[in-house]
């Protein structure tokens, strides 16, 4: 065993033997560094770990993720103590919108359906009428009576994704974007497709070239059979069962780690290598530690806003199935 390997070990029995004694559930999101995700108790997405959550018995949940993350797990468990290694750990999508600006927007459509993804702040998520998925976002908005105008955020490329599924012409949306996957350009999308003809691909629809793929699809550059535009718990799913030689992966680099580890008979490669979110990579072996050690990072919600986010959540449970997260 190499030191490094001892040194690995070392750590995650640390991180297993503080958990324990603080009564904690470790939760990592799929965007996470791979030694992060290792010493996890589960690792998935967003509303997937949240509702874990929910469900677990333990009193401490320590949330490895940024911080919406943090604060839907409090929403759904709101009798935990939630931590966060560190709670500085924003996100770029969901700090495009405020509550302030989405009461505003309101203002400007009276009697509009408002629908948040699930990648928003908790006071936004109170101001929605309901919360959606990247998996299931266009069933949310299909439950909305057709002459009922809806306003989607923060995500405008998701949004158009749900536009063209749907057909809508009454979808308005707020120009918010991951700038992680906004990065992952159609430029990038066209040259790994050229120089890999056989390859599949799975595409997050966050993605600012999601449109480029479903254009290559259509032209026949890209099959339709090799073409799969999936939420991160999808591709993991997809991956499991792939026979597939090599996929490109066009999310957060993050996640490849998992796809591997599903299914190491297929080569999984990025179609940027340089899609790291830099939030996602602030939590770190050693704040991993000090958090369990000391209890720190605690994430609190006010809780009326809690109550009135836990509405809009529940709401797009009652809809049917959540999917795969986002």
């Amino acid at each position: 065993m190499t030191t490094d390997a001892v040194t690995a070990t070392g750590w995650q029995a640390q991180v297993r033997r503080l958990a324990a004694e603080r009564d904690a559930v470790i939760l990592a999101h799929n965007y996470q560094a791979p030694e992060i995700q290792d010493v996890a108790d589960h690792v998935g997405d967003s509303l997937a770990l949240s509702r874990l959550a929910a469900a677990s018995q333990a009193s401490t949940i320590v949330f490895a993720g940024v911080h919406f993350m943090a604060e839907t797990a409090k929403i759904l468990a709101p009798d935990r103590t939630v931590l966060m290694p560190d709670p500085a750990a924003g996100c770029s999508l969901a700090d495009t919108i405020t509550a302030d600006q989405l009461r505003q927007w309101k203002a400007e459509y009276p009697g509009a359906a408002v629908v948040a993804y699930v990648n928003t702040s908790a006071e936004v998520k109170a101001e929605a009428d309901v919360c959606c998925t990247s998996s299931n976002a266009v069933d949310v908005v299909a439950s909305i009576p057709a002459d009922t105008q809806i306003l989607f955020l923060p995500d405008q490329f998701l949004g158009a994704h749900v536009q063209r599924v749907t057909g809508r012409d009454n979808i308005r949306l707020w120009l918010g974007e991951c700038h992680v996957h906004a990065g992952i350009s159609p430029s990038d999308l066209r040259a790994r497709v050229a120089a890999e003809p056989d390859a599949e691909l799975y595409v997050h629809p966050e993605c600012g070239c999601t449109t480029s793929a479903l254009w290559l699809n259509s032209v026949g550059e890209l099959p339709a059979e090799r073409t799969h535009v999936l939420s991160t718990g999808g591709m993991l799913e997809q991956a499991r069962t792939s026979s597939a030689g090599k996929v490109l992966v066009a999310t957060e680099i993050g996640m490849l780690h998992q796809l591997r580890k599903a299914n190491p008979r297929v080569a999984f490669e990025p179609v940027n290598p340089a899609a790291a979110c830099r939030y996602m990579k602030m939590t770190t072996p050693q704040k991993l530690l000090r958090c369990l050690r000391e209890g720190t990072g605690e994430v609190t919600v006010d809780p009326g806003v809690a109550a009135r986010a836990r509405r809009s959540v529940e709401r797009m449970i009652a809809i049917g199935s959540v999917g795969s997260g986002e």
